[in-house]
């Protein structure tokens, strides 16, 4: 077992209100610059931190109260941090949600969460957010929606609205947030057919804010969105760590390569296709990146030789390993040696604790390789679903994370595989159930699994093995159209089919899905 290699007590004793609310005093000139489909808008944390208290004070006039939840599906903007910001203020429970989800997983989202706030752009990117809101079903707790832009729903209310009210809204004393208080839910896909909603209070994420992350000085330019948990962390982070930061409201490598260009970037991060995006881009603009000193990445498909890309085009590569339950396990610095850098995904968090366990939890020798178990200050409460706490925790507490990996004698972790169910999709957690259930649903399907093959791009895409109803034909567009008629995201879509007499399975009747990743992965990369 890994001890913790700090004793240095992490939790913060504040809410997050409180710590965020300090910090943007404290380095009053720290700069976040926001490029959007709008422009470019530049404001510093401390303005973003004055803003988000007045519009605190609008949202509780028309109804926020502590403890309530209120959904965001908003791309990464300023007015997205102020409400951000505010809703914690307020002492309500805050789920982001990624700007790729569609009606069916927003629609689910809110009736889990029992939501009485969502909040969306009116467009964005050509796609109009009301039309979604029309077509998320029956929400029995959704009381108001709140619209960036000027069109409203039924019900619905401008932010602009809002921000008016706050100039007369009278201050009440309001029950405070406090430390122990759940404050974020965020769904992850995982190996249940439906997300899980996982719980986070203001002492978890503090915590993940206040252990060591950025590798020195800013400025620092993410790819994350705003829904994700590490675009989540990077939009309020910086208030802590004093970072300068450059946001996109989508991901474009050319306009990645011009901002590092531009603004002198020192530190980004990513998966391997934003690196691969990145570089192309450059070597196409003839872009200059020798600001850059380090990239940290993340996510699944890294290799060692994704590190060594990043050291031959004149920074440091860095790998790291997270999940949105536990943010940060472990990280690599580039002070480290390239092996430690390439070869592994860091060490282990200060304040955080692994075990390496066999199938009946027992703790493996350094250097074994077995089911990853964490601990630690930023490890979330629980999910909101109470039956699957039973299943993702240890009966002493320890969190079982579903990937498998092994330690070091320098406490450096490295992810060897997972027994997840799921695809990794540039970054992001497609559960393999959720997508063979809008499968089986096709009537040309008789049997269906799904799992993940290697992309070169994205490290792994969709692929959906099948088998078809007697006389039955089915090609790939037939599937894609399938799933844009269920309203389910783009990215969730299989992007390869493969059909088969019968699927494979063990003597209890379950599907080999390693025999079936295999064959996907033999299959040449055209669909």
């Amino acid at each position: 077992m890994n001890e913790s290699v700090s004793d240095r007590n992490w939790v913060p004793n504040v809410p997050l209100n409180v710590l965020l609310s300090k910090a943007a005093h404290s380095h009053p000139g720290t700069r976040m610059h926001f490029h959007t489909q709008q422009g470019l808008t530049s404001v510093t944390t401390l303005e973003l931190a004055t803003a988000a208290d007045r519009l605190a004070r609008g949202l509780r006039a028309i109804g926020l109260r502590r403890g309530d939840v209120i959904a965001m599906q908003l791309p990464t903007q300023r007015e997205t941090a102020v409400l951000y910001l505010a809703a914690l203020e307020v002492g309500a429970v805050l789920v982001p949600i990624v700007h790729i989800y569609g009606p069916a997983e927003v629609g689910f989202i809110l009736r889990q969460s029992r939501a009485r706030f969502l909040c969306v752009p009116e467009r964005w990117r050509g796609i109009d957010f009301l039309e979604r809101v029309e077509a998320l079903g029956n929400l029995p707790d959704l009381e108001r929606v709140i619209v960036v832009g000027e069109r409203t729903p039924q019900n619905g209310i401008t932010l602009k609205e809002v921000e008016a009210i706050s100039q007369h809204a009278k201050i009440k004393n309001e029950s405070p947030p406090q430390p122990q208080d759940v404050c974020l839910l965020l769904y992850t896909s995982g190996t249940t057919a439906a997300p899980k909603g996982v719980q986070h209070t203001h002492q978890t994420v503090g915590a993940e804010w206040s252990i060591p992350f950025i590798d020195g000085p800013g400025p620092y330019l993410t790819p994350f969105p705003a829904g994700h948990i590490a675009g989540f962390n990077f939009l309020l982070r910086p208030f802590v760590t004093g970072t300068d930061m450059v946001f996109m409201d989508r991901w474009d490598a050319p306009l990645a390569a011009e901002l590092i260009e531009c603004y002198r970037v020192r530190l980004s991060g990513g998966t391997p296709f934003h690196l691969q995006g990145l570089l192309d881009a450059a070597r196409h603009a003839g872009r200059d990146l020798s600001s850059l000193v380090t990239y940290g990445l993340g996510g699944t498909g890294v290799t060692p030789e994704h590190v060594a890309l990043a050291d031959s085009s004149g920074f440091a590569g860095t790998r790291a390993y997270g999940l949105t339950e536990h943010s940060t396990v472990s990280i690599g610095w580039r002070d480290n040696t390239f092996s430690e850098r390439a070869c592994t995904d860091g060490r282990v968090q200060p304040g955080s604790q692994v075990r390496i366990v066999d199938e009946l939890d027992r703790d493996l020798p350094t250097g074994s390789e077995g089911e990853i178990l964490t601990k630690g200050p930023e490890l979330f409460v629980g999910y909101t679903d109470p039956s699957l706490n039973a299943i993702a925790f240890s009966p002493d507490g320890w969190f079982r994370t579903g990937d498998i990996g092994k330690l070091d004698s320098v406490n450096c972790l490295t992810i060897t595989d997972r027994k997840k169910d799921i695809v990794i999709r540039g970054g992001e957690n497609i559960s393999s159930q959720e997508v063979e259930r809008v499968l089986a649903t096709h009537d040309a399907i008789r049997d269906v699994a799904v799992v993940a093959q290697h992309d070169a791009q994205y490290g792994e895409k969709v692929c959906a093995v099948v088998v078809l109803q007697s006389g039955a034909e089915l090609d790939l567009a037939a599937v894609q159209r399938h799933f844009a008629q269920a309203g389910v995201a783009r990215q969730k879509t299989p992007e390869r089919l493969l059909i088969v007499d019968e699927l494979p399975r063990t003597a209890s009747g379950k599907v080999r899905k390693g025999d079936l990743r295999a064959r996907a992965n033999a299959l040449k990369t055209s669909p």
